[in-house]
Order: structure tokens, then sequence, then C-alpha cells
């Protein structure tokens, strides 16, 4: 089995709760940097959020910054 490279680029979506929120953690742990702000829609049930990470150092644009939380 061969082992794949991560990827530059990664948009994260999910209902907006806990489980989301663990998986930006992950990818924070992971190296990647928050690109922009988050985006969130209503289904009519649940809010959605998308988050956008890049990985730094692997071709990423020099545009992309690191987003801190206030």
């Amino acid at each position: 089995m061969s082992q794949q490279s991560p990827l530059t680029y990664r948009l994260i979506t999910g209902v907006d709760d806990r489980s989301f929120c663990e998986r930006i953690t992950a990818a924070l742990a992971e190296g990647y940097i928050l690109h922009g702000g988050p985006a969130v829609t209503f289904n009519g049930e649940n809010v959605i959020a998308a988050q956008a990470v890049v990985l730094p150092g692997t071709g990423t644009s020099t545009t992309a910054t690191p987003t801190t939380a206030s």
C-alpha cells in the first residue's frame, strides 16, 4: 500500500457542531492553517459550515496567510 502525500488545500464542510470543530482542530494539529474565514448556510434544518485550510510549504500561494482567532 502506497502512502499518499497530504493535500495542499482542503475544504472541510459539515453541520456546524462539535464534530466539525474537531475536524478543523485535527487539521490545524496536522500543520494546516486557516485560509480565509468560514462560510455558513442554513439548509432548513442545520447550519452547514465550510472552512478552507492550506498546508504551508507544499506549493501553496504566497498569499495564504495564517488566520488567528481573536
